[in-house]
């Protein structure tokens, strides 16, 4: 999907297939690493996920094959250079009512992502003591408390998704600009206290969304 001024940014809905294959340690962490650094050779991207380049090469080329990555064509010699095909991806669980292998594979991502955002997070608040204070002033992390109904909470996430995409690129160019990862989670505050007669409609309408 490319970009429009709702969402400015490339987009690739995943289907059964592309979720199975990204489902894999080193394939989420390579598609995440060409989205954040850029364009990138087999043997750059080995290096930097301390993993060899007969392995990065063999699953650079599984994730070409569903749409994730891409061959920008400007390798040198053998050597070839990818870049993500897309800027995020994302899913609706209707779409895999019926394929349990796929469903599992997004119950992994899903996780995964999880544990992206533990180690990403940990990470920065070992080096935070670093950084000057107006930085670590509007960085960390919050959490409150709505009251809502399943469509209030999906219009409020739509304004959410309306107020990061404002800013998203606002300061590309600007030498004191630095990025920002902004995570969002939204989730039931008393996750066993499960409403009764919920519609089967009502349970498919999940959506997942990533640009890691």
């Amino acid at each position: 999907m490319e970009p429009t001024p709702e969402r400015p940014y490339t987009h690739l809905e995943l289907t059964a297939e592309a979720a199975k294959v990204l489902a894999h340690p080193l394939r989420s962490r390579l598609l995440g690493a060409l989205r954040r650094e850029g364009p990138a050779s087999a043997t750059a991207l080995a290096a930097e996920l301390s993993t060899n380049t007969g392995a990065t090469s063999y699953h650079l080329r599984k994730l070409e094959s569903v749409g994730l990555v891409v061959d920008t064509g400007d390798g040198r010699g053998k050597e070839r250079l990818w870049r993500a095909a897309t800027e995020s991806h994302g899913w609706s669980d209707a779409d895999f009512g019926g394929d349990e292998d796929a469903q599992t594979a997004l119950g992994w991502l899903v996780r995964d992502y999880h544990r992206q955002f533990d180690t990403n997070y940990a990470h920065w608040l070992d080096v935070a003591d670093s950084w000057p204070k107006e930085w670590t002033a509007v960085s960390g992390m919050t959490d409150t408390w709505v009251d809502v109904t399943p469509e209030q909470a999906r219009a409020m996430e739509e304004e959410l998704e309306a107020v990061v995409n404002k800013y998203l690129r606002i300061s590309t160019g600007d030498p004191r600009a630095r990025r920002l990862h902004l995570w969002r989670f939204m989730f039931p505050l008393d996750a066993d206290d499960v409403p009764d007669g919920t519609s089967g409609d009502d349970a498919a309408d999940t959506r997942d969304e990533d640009r890691s």
